[in-house]
């Protein structure tokens, strides 16, 4: 019995508190992007191959994230890291795209206009995931 109580304590989930939000914001995106990107793809793919490929990167990123902000432990945590820098860069990068190089975006992306087609969450959603990352540390 004694030899349990020097065991370290199991990792805890960062599913807890506001965290709980944030992964259901990640887990809703991640289900819109994911439809969004199979229709896109299978249905119309010829229009705007590249926009499309991005909607399918941003949904990878999404479920990406959301299962590494629900999993314990310290890999988890740095994946959960580089998907959401992944994808505040993708969000900047596709929305600057977006505006100076339209013609570049036959149709809208997840991330076309830094996420106006989404109210803007996938601009702000990385924020908020390197904050909560940040406390929960």
């Amino acid at each position: 019995m004694a030899h349990d109580t020097l065991a370290p304590p199991p990792p805890r989930s960062r599913a807890r508190g506001i965290g709980r939000v944030l992964i259901a914001v990640y887990a809703i995106l991640a289900l819109g992007a994911t439809g969004r990107s199979v229709v896109e793809i299978i249905g119309k793919f010829d229009q705007a191959s590249f926009a499309y490929t991005l909607s399918a990167v941003a949904a990878v990123v999404y479920i990406v994230a959301t299962v590494a902000l629900i999993a314990p432990g310290r890999v988890w945590y740095r994946i959960a890291w580089v998907t959401i820098t992944f994808e505040l860069i993708g969000v900047l990068t596709v929305g600057t795209l977006s505006l100076f190089l339209p013609e570049l975006f036959a149709k809208a992306s997840v991330w076309s206009w830094y996420g106006a087609g989404y109210l803007f969450i996938p601009l702000v959603l990385p924020v908020l995931g390197m904050l909560w990352l940040r406390r929960t540390r």
